[in-house]
């Protein structure tokens, strides 16, 4: 494997909590668990739903930014959510089944948004939405395997139906490969540490669960830092799952595909939970505001961030930032 990142990627961040409620907000529903949308009412500010307008969810995981969407354009307005996961796509179903022909969902990945458009014969949205990251439901999930809070089968695929796993990726990717992996994906200092641990431990016996791995890597690492206030495979898990499921790959391309099909006038919004996406998102968006062949106007120079009541109500919005642009009409382009 090749994990060489382009300079995009290059220079120092800060690492970000990932713990159980680090990327998600879950609270109780009529004796259901609910997904919590990050920053739900800033959202609906900068995309300014309208009746009989059409706004395309590129994440739509457990629809909390969907619902709203179809609350604000109500009688009329469609929402098109896009999620890999079949689990959240059955769970929008029924959650949002009042809703009708309103909602159209589309189990894929948002890196091929544009062709799921077309093939349900839509060339043309009014806003879009990137919700990035991983949700609670799924971190709850043993069975997923993003955690190490329980023991569960080392997975981390957002759709288990293809693709390789993180335990294809820790027992079959080659010391060098890896930690470059877990330093890039993961800004872990210790990742060479780390990649000669696992690479020792399985030529006993491949890795099979998220704690045989968690346990190889709280072994490897000095004790202060074993200790600290993050645990630490939580870098080391952030970066398997990046790299499971390709997700800075392929944000880039997504988010200029999502550009193409805004109509002018139409604004696309991206949340990231950590300084990897958000420098792609950054960069992307710049990227098409410059120039004598401009697409978009930055309506956020800084990124919006959450209020300190909503990262009290719901921890999974602490890291959360906010960027926004508008599709400009070709009368507008510099």
């Amino acid at each position: 494997m090749n994990f060489l990142l382009t300079s995009l990627f290059r220079g120092v961040y800060s690492a970000r909590e990932w713990v159980k409620v680090g990327e998600s907000g879950i609270d109780s529903f009529n004796g259901h668990s609910r997904h919590s949308p990050v920053m739900p009412r800033e959202v609906l500010f900068w995309l300014r739903p309208q009746a009989g307008f059409l706004y395309l969810d590129c994440t739509v995981g457990h629809c909390g930014h969907a619902e709203q969407l179809l609350q604000s354009t109500a009688p009329n307005g469609i929402v098109v959510g896009i999620d890999r996961d079949p689990g959240a796509i059955e769970a929008s179903k029924a959650r949002l089944a009042q809703f009708g022909a309103r909602l159209v969902l589309v189990r894929g990945n948002f890196v091929d948004l544009k062709r799921h458009l077309a093939e349900r014969g839509i060339s043309k949205v009014n806003g879009a939405l990137f919700d990035l990251g991983v949700s609670s439901p799924q971190i709850d999930e043993p069975a997923r395997g993003f955690s190490f809070q329980q023991d569960g089968p080392l997975d981390m695929r957002m759709d288990q139906s293809n693709g390789v796993s993180a335990a294809d990726i820790v027992n079959e990717t080659n010391e060098a490969d890896l930690a470059n992996m877990i330093y890039q994906f993961g800004e872990e200092r210790y990742s060479r540490r780390i990649a000669r641990a696992i690479v020792r431990a399985r030529a006993d016996r491949p890795f099979r669960t998220t704690r045989e791995l968690a346990s190889v890597i709280e072994s490897s690492v000095p004790g202060p830092y074993r200790r600290g206030r993050i645990h630490c495979a939580t870098r080391t898990f952030q970066a398997l799952r990046i790299e499971v499921n390709r997700e800075l790959e392929h944000l880039e391309p997504a988010l200029r595909d999502a550009v193409e099909v805004l109509s002018p006038g139409g604004r696309l919004c991206a949340i990231s939970f950590h300084s990897l996406e958000d420098r792609i998102v950054k960069h992307t968006f710049r990227s098409l505001a410059q120039g004598t062949d401009a697409t978009l106007a930055l309506l956020t120079k800084k990124p919006v961030v959450p209020t300190e009541d909503e990262c009290r109500a719901n921890p999974r919005a602490r890291s959360a930032k906010l960027r926004v642009a508008e599709r400009l009409a070709k009368e507008d382009a510099p």
